[in-house]
């Protein structure tokens, strides 16, 4: 969770360098020319691809971790993210203003990847626990 909040941040603190005028070239990309080149197409669907599987990881070490809820699979929080990040930095660009960046963020934070309350963490602890006693009694017998 926290490594997936310090990397938004590194993100908008590079954007605001630029005043807010310049965002993710691979969604500019995605936007204006993929429609003209079918090998360009897939290559950007492959760089979606490679940023949502090492976001799925991120997000998957925070599950296991219990900083992160697991309700959802990680891949689908990882294509969450992606596209309402991407959503984010267009509208960043078109109101020259970190506004839409860092909405995204609260919202995503206190929502979607909010701690698990303890209750919920207690209790999937002790599903782990269970599940490991009942693997480890069927071993013995």
């Amino acid at each position: 969770r926290q490594r997936l909040k310090q990397y938004l941040d590194i993100i908008t603190g590079k954007l605001e360098r630029d005043r807010w005028t310049i965002g993710c070239l691979i969604g500019d990309f995605s936007l204006q020319v993929s429609f003209q080149s079918k090998l360009l197409r897939k290559r950007l669907d492959s760089i979606f691809r490679e940023w949502r599987t090492l976001f799925a990881s991120c997000i998957a070490a925070a599950q296991s971790a219990g900083e992160v809820d697991s309700h959802f699979d990680a891949t689908e929080l990882a294509e969450f993210l992606l596209a309402s990040w991407e959503g984010a930095i267009l509208r960043m660009k078109v109101e020259r203003s970190p506004a839409a960046l860092e909405r995204f963020k609260t919202i995503v934070f206190e929502t979607v990847f909010q701690q698990p309350r303890a209750s919920a963490a207690a209790e999937r602890q002790r599903r782990i626990h269970k599940g490991s006693t009942t693997k480890s009694k069927r071993n013995r017998r």
